[in-house]
């Protein structure tokens, strides 16, 4: 999220597009302390807003225990990070929200490990849990990261909880998008977690991963005819 006018406009344009969530960062985890770290309890704010205008469901991700409660009161997912997922009292302090819980799968972190992190939020009394699938860090330097689709099929063999793939940060590069969000959808994954912009080149973060919107558009048209095939509409 970078202004009112861009979250408003995406909220719209992707409600029109078919989606049904809208995920956007309010405190973002950038990796140096000198890139844009989000809008904070303004970004909650706009987000809410976005919801009341669309109907859409938001999702954010929360940094901090200290903030649990704020975030709690805007959103209604709330996203543990790949660089938090093995933070435990944070898994603890958002399971204890009720909020449901999308838990992203850490920069180099073992299948099992990720399941065991999920455990912490089921075993707070949150039985509401999904695994986001979101790439990890390999010798591969041609991708962002690694995208392991395996974990579709293992989570629903592991887990009664929904796998979520993250084709943007699990690729880094929006012309590859398009193919893993079909791999994802053709292997049986629950939903996609795509990032989109109405300008990917004027992004703030993350622009080369950005579909813009009326690729994004193109995409959910694709990939119906596969959801119907798949069985998953």
């Amino acid at each position: 999220m970078e202004s009112e006018t861009h979250l408003l406009r995406t909220a719209e344009d992707v409600r029109a597009a078919g989606d049904n969530v809208l995920r956007g960062g309010a405190f973002k985890p950038s990796t140096s302390p000198y890139e844009f770290q989000g809008l904070g309890e303004k970004g909650l704010k706009l987000l809410a807003k976005a919801r009341r205008a669309t109907g859409l469901a938001v999702v954010t991700e929360l940094l901090s225990e200290t903030h649990a409660g704020l975030v709690a009161e805007y959103t209604d997912i709330i996203q543990i990070g790949a660089r938090n997922s093995q933070n435990f009292q944070l898994l603890i302090a958002a399971a204890r929200t009720g909020k449901p819980i999308l838990l992203k799968r850490g920069l180099s972190m073992k299948i099992e490990e990720w399941l065991l992190a999920g455990e912490y939020v089921l075993s707070s009394g949150n039985c509401n849990l999904m695994f986001c699938e979101r790439g990890i860090r390999t010798f591969e330097t041609y991708t962002r990261n690694t995208l392991d689709l395996s974990t579709i099929p293992i989570i629903k063999q592991e887990s009664h909880c929904p796998i979520v793939i993250d084709p943007s940060q699990g690729a880094g590069r929006a012309d590859l998008v398009k193919a893993m969000c079909k791999g994802a959808v053709a292997m049986g994954a629950d939903a996609l977690l795509i990032e989109v912009h109405p300008n990917p080149a004027e992004a703030w973060s993350d622009g080369t991963q950005q579909l813009s919107l009326e690729l994004f558009a193109q995409l959910m048209r694709e990939l119906r005819p596969l959801i119907l095939a798949a069985g998953r509409e």
